[in-house]
C-alpha cells in the first residue's frame, strides 16, 4: 500500500479577516452626484463606508 500524503499546517497562521460586503474591502463607497433641476448625473463622489467605518473588514455582531 502506498504511503499517505500529509500536509503540514502552520499553527501560527492567522486567518484572513472577512471583507466588508458593501465596500468589498476597500473602505470607500461611491455615490452619484446629481445637479440641476432635472437632476442629471455629473460624476461620483467617494466617501467612507459606514458599514465597516473604513476598515474594510466585516463587522461581526
Amino acid at each position: 500500500m502506498a504511503a499517505r500524503k500529509t500536509t503540514t499546517r502552520c499553527k501560527d497562521a492567522v486567518p484572513e479577516p472577512a471583507k466588508c460586503s458593501v465596500c468589498e474591502g476597500t473602505g470607500e463607497v461611491s455615490r452619484t452626484v446629481r445637479v440641476g433641476r432635472k437632476r442629471r448625473a455629473v460624476g461620483e463622489q467617494a466617501g467612507l463606508c459606514l458599514n465597516c467605518l473604513g476598515s474594510g473588514q466585516a463587522v461581526t455582531d
